[in-house]
């Protein structure tokens, strides 16, 4: 198939992209230095350096939409929220427009979301049914995904993928905790009851590749594991895996002083589960929290 991925030189997407390619797809990653495409994703994958460059002659079976400013990159001010907001629901506006010029229309839409959909709903059980708690994560994913549905007006098949905090070697959440836990200074957060849904990258990819594969799945799915831990769990159980302590907490009043609005995304609770994904009988390969720790850090 051809392939077209936005965001596809990030955290999930240049992996997605080089699994893609692997597999004999021909993909092609929207990117702002296009020349650094084949460098990031692999050989032989197209770099594309704008939406405008989309004339309607151009042809994608399935078309993967991941592009967005980082969620953790800045504090939230409102010209952070700004950017966060467009990068996400203005690029999809845009690119589903490129879509209704198209000569010959993708047959699949993958769009990305994120478990931040329902926002912090305490020790609620979530599931693709479950009523969302307003706030701006939610208001973000809500508005993402819209966006993405309207592409359904063209007859193109919309998958909406939710996902969790995405765990795998070289980048994403996991870089980001493992200094102060190698160090032996990692702890819970706040009280540490907060549950934390989580997913291997190579489970998301496999469910992205499922969706390709089967024209059955559409709407909005979460891309968790079956098995969502509490904060202080996951904590603990990265502390085991690197054979450190985990004595320090950090408090909560301290988070909110240095994070502001931004700090409900490490004190927030969503204990989502995947359940329409089960429903398809999908098979994770990384079900436990140990397992997918242990094979994300030997990389």
């Amino acid at each position: 198939m051809n392939v077209l991925i936005t965001g596809g030189t990030g955290f999930i997407g240049s992996a997605l992209a080089r699994s893609l390619s692997d597999q004999g797809h021909a993909v092609t990653v929207l990117s702002r230095s296009p020349d650094k495409v084949a460098t990031t994703c692999g050989p032989g994958i197209a770099g594309l350096a704008s939406l405008e460059q989309l004339t309607p002659d151009y042809s994608f079976q399935v078309i993967i939409n991941l592009a967005g400013a980082p969620i953790f990159g800045a504090r939230w001010s409102e010209g952070r929220k700004r950017l966060i907001r467009d990068s996400r629901i203005g690029l999809t506006e845009k690119l589903v427009a490129c879509i209704g010029r198209m000569q010959v229309k993708p047959n699949l839409l993958i769009s990305g979301s994120a478990i931040g959909y329902y926002g912090d709903q305490g020790d609620t059980i979530l599931t693709e049914q479950s009523t969302p708690r307003p706030d701006f994560s939610n208001q973000l994913c809500a508005d993402w995904e819209a966006a993405a549905k309207t592409a359904e007006q063209y007859g193109v098949r919309v998958c909406l993928i939710r996902t969790g905090l995405v765990i795998a070697g070289g980048g994403g959440l996991l870089q980001r905790m493992l200094l102060p836990f190698r160090l032996g200074l990692g702890g819970r957060l706040g009280d540490g009851r907060q549950w934390m849904s989580w997913i291997h990258r190579q489970d998301w990819i496999a469910i992205a590749q499922t969706m390709m594969a089967d024209a059955s799945m559409q709407g909005a799915y979460n891309a968790t594991a079956p098995n969502p831990v509490r904060n202080i769990e996951f904590t603990r159980t990265l502390a085991q895996c690197l054979k450190r302590p985990a004595l320090l907490p950090v408090p909560a009043g301290l988070l909110k002083l240095l994070l502001g609005e931004m700090s409900e995304l490490v004190l927030g609770s969503q204990r989502v589960l995947p359940e329409r994904l089960s429903a398809q009988g999908f098979q994770f390969q990384y079900d436990e929290l140990t397992s997918a720790l242990n094979e994300a850090l030997t990389r």
